[in-house]
């Protein structure tokens, strides 16, 4: 007979519903987020028989935790369901909108009982594959923060503080730089612009690191900070002032993570057997690298095809068919962070691969726009790559791209 495990997972408990091929409750129970809770839903399993050679599947709500990592350990197949496809599901058994934890976990389990076919299992990644996914989100989400705080920051000088934005512009219009950030050290408000020399601009950019025609360029920034601007009043700018100053910590601290983070990730990427092959590829250094391969993973039967590869990220279109209506459209469900790694692909290969100039140009002619064309040289590339992944063999541009006829 076969069995189905549903967790309804939570903070400091889950409930864990066992049902039959009948749908018949087998067992149920609370259990801790603990050891000895563990304990206790191993023993749960074993009783409903539960074994090495047929472990029971479990139905669960998230992908993580130490919970998961703990089942993983076990050898079963985990089944994350998305919680918007839980409450579909639950219409299914209670028409009336009740919900309770238990009745969750009862619902986790009927869909492996009956749609197990139709979910996919947590992939068996290795686990230095696990570690470089951790390191590469938390690397992009600390990108993600800095240009927040970037944004920010912006946003706020632009409020007071002109010639800030004028001097940042002037030399590479990123905030983020460390000669920005130590000339807004230097005069957080314009009316310390007025008394700042040339010398101290001079010394923020050797602190910054500059190397050459230092005075050449404190005497331009000089000119700049010492233009008159629109005022605020003193005590408003002064207060203004200091919330730059505080954006400002926020924004070197996130540059500063980026950094140690970047390098970790960088050196457990170089590490992988695939290294060689992803960077192979046109367009893909370290980083990306690194975020392709901590989405995609190791797992060679996690995909089935390139064309559930190009679904995952996004990069295949979606057809919406009914009687005469045929709507083809992007698609929007998707691997969000994959799909951002796309669009750093394709900018970055258009200059290094003729191939993906040529086909990113020829969808232009077609009609494409600049978003679409992108996406479908994001297609192409992904097809390529779970080829070169399958058969283990590197990127060659006259297969990617074999030249055309005239």
């Amino acid at each position: 007979m076969k069995i189905m495990c549903g967790i309804d997972w939570a903070e400091s408990h889950h409930d864990i519903a066992i049902v039959d091929e009948n749908g018949d409750l087998v067992a149920k129970r609370r259990i801790p987020e603990s050891v000895e809770g563990f304990q206790e839903l191993l023993a749960m399993l074993a009783e409903a028989g539960d074994s090495d050679e047929d472990p029971i599947p479990v139905a669960i709500e998230t992908p993580r935790g130490l919970l998961v990592a703990a089942l993983r350990a076990t050898g079963r197949k985990i089944y994350p369901i998305n919680p918007m496809a839980v409450a579909r599901y639950r219409e299914r058994y209670s028409a009336s909108g009740k919900k309770s934890d238990h009745a969750d976990a009862v619902v986790l389990a009927n869909i492996l009982r009956t749609d197990r076919h139709v979910h996919r299992p947590m992939p068996d990644d290795t686990e230095l594959t696990r570690s470089i996914k951790v390191l590469a989100r938390a690397c992009q989400d600390a990108t993600w923060r800095r240009t927040r705080a970037q944004n920010e920051l912006r946003s706020l000088l632009r409020e007071y503080y002109p010639a800030m934005l004028q001097a940042a512009a002037n030399r590479s219009g990123n905030l983020a730089t460390p000669l920005t950030r130590e000339l807004l050290k230097l005069a957080p408000t314009p009316a310390d612009a007025l008394k700042v020399t040339k010398a101290r601009i001079a010394a923020a950019l050797r602190r910054a690191g500059r190397l050459r025609h230092i005075e050449d360029v404190a005497a331009e920034l000089h000119t700049i900070l010492s233009r008159p601007h629109l005022r605020h009043d003193p005590m408003v700018e002064q207060a203004m002032g200091v919330q730059a100053l505080r954006l400002l910590a926020t924004l070197a601290t996130e540059c500063a993570s980026i950094d140690e983070l970047s390098t970790a990730t960088a050196g457990a990427f170089r590490q992988h057997p695939d290294y060689e092959i992803i960077t192979s590829f046109p367009g893909i250094a370290d980083q990306a690298g690194a975020r392709l391969l901590a989405e995609i993973g190791d797992d060679r039967t996690r995909f089935a095809d390139a064309r559930a590869l190009k679904a995952f990220a996004g990069a295949a279109p979606v057809t919406r068919a009914s009687g005469r209506s045929r709507i083809v459209t992007h698609r929007r469900i998707k691997n969000d962070r994959l799909a951002a790694v796309g669009f750093t692909w394709g900018l970055s290969a258009l200059n290094q691969s003729p191939g993906a100039r040529a086909h990113y140009d020829r969808r232009r002619t077609t009609g494409d726009g600049h978003a679409a064309a992108f996406r479908n040289l994001f297609n192409r590339f992904l097809g390529c790559l779970h080829h070169c992944l399958q058969e283990q063999q590197r990127y060659d541009e006259t297969t990617a791209f074999p030249p055309t006829p005239a």
